[in-house]
């Protein structure tokens, strides 16, 4: 819902309604008053010690009404309206299946602000929020994988599904990197989209050590299915810094080498014929799915329009009822007697 007045420059006038409250007051200070003469002052003693009548006291809310009135009057004139925004979306989306790898390993603190994971989340997070129009789905994956979420344009539970996403040690459950079984299940995510261009994002920062399916295979099927797989490699190489958990429960950080297979990443993207990405700080993570946002474009057409509708006679008719009710008012029981 809108609200706008259509010529806002004729609220201005508004300001002058000071001055025109207060113009009897200054015409009274500058005007002669009239006078009377008396032969003895005691003429109008019992005048004086006389109360006062209530019709003078409620007189001047006449003025009130009257100014009230006025500035009814100015605002109809400046022409409020209501509106009711509506966007068309014409052509369609790209559908999306992210697979992101949730193994022990995505704990390492190569990454800010936290580890692997939580900057994968949030780089993904960011990702989502640019692409409204595409059907995206999730999957995670350690010993195996699993869907967090199905292909959906409500980005905003999507997005809350992806940060509560965990570890698999704090999931408790079996560790491992199962990239086959997690491209896998991207591919059968998309399986049955209609979109022309259906693409999967698998992220990842290890070999593959677990599953039933072999990436290579993975691949070979989500070609044969017309998916287009991006793969990232995640995390520098060398030694990189690792929480560890020692037998009596006290964590401390401990370098381990960083494992990643890139020769069947890059084999994986040159099968489905998408692109290999290696990401070796949050910066680069963020670069590598802003390229994939570029490369892949939702062909839609947007068209906005905003249907508004005149209230200036809401606020005419208590202006009209606020006028009689002055006139009626000035002309009978608040008349002024010459």
């Amino acid at each position: 819902m809108i609200f706008r007045f259509a010529t806002p420059w004729l609220l201005t006038l508004l300001l002058l309604l000071p001055l025109i409250a207060a113009w009897p007051y200054l015409m009274k200070r500058t005007a002669r008053p009239a006078a009377l003469r008396y032969a003895d002052i005691k003429l109008t003693g019992s005048n004086s010690r006389r109360p006062r009548s209530w019709r003078l006291t409620v007189r001047p809310l006449l003025n009130l009404l009257r100014l009230l009135t006025l500035a009814l009057v100015i605002i109809a004139l400046a022409r409020p309206q209501t509106g009711q925004a509506r966007e068309i979306v014409t052509g369609e989306g790209v559908d999306i299946a992210l697979a992101v790898d949730i193994s022990g390993s995505m704990a390492s603190l190569d990454f800010e602000p936290q580890n692997r994971l939580e900057a994968a989340k949030q780089v993904i997070s960011d990702f989502v929020q640019e692409r409204p129009y595409d059907q995206i789905g999730l999957v995670v994956f350690a010993n195996s994988a699993f869907n967090q979420s199905p292909p959906t344009v409500d980005h905003n539970v999507l997005r809350r599904l992806l940060d509560r996403v965990q570890l698999a040690t704090d999931l408790q459950i079996e560790d491992g990197t199962a990239i086959g079984m997690g491209l896998a299940n991207a591919g059968s995510m998309l399986k049955d989209s209609q979109a022309k261009s259906k693409v999967a994002i698998l992220l990842t920062d290890g070999v593959n050590n677990a599953g039933q399916i072999d990436p290579i295979t993975a691949a070979e099927a989500a070609k044969t299915l017309g998916i287009k797989v991006y793969t990232i490699g995640m995390g520098r190489p060398g030694q990189v810094p690792v929480p560890v958990t020692d037998v009596f429960g006290r964590e401390r950080v401990t370098y381990q080498e960083s494992a990643l297979d890139e020769a069947t990443l890059q084999q994986i993207a040159d099968i489905t014929g998408g692109r290999y990405f290696r990401a070796e700080d949050t910066d680069g993570l963020k670069q590598i799915y802003e390229e994939i946002n570029t490369l892949e474009k939702s062909e839609v057409e947007i068209q906005n329009f905003t249907r508004y509708r005149e209230l200036a006679g809401l606020v005419l008719a208590p202006a009209l009822l606020l006028l009689l009710g002055e006139m009626a008012l000035r002309h009978t029981l608040l008349r002024k007697l010459p």
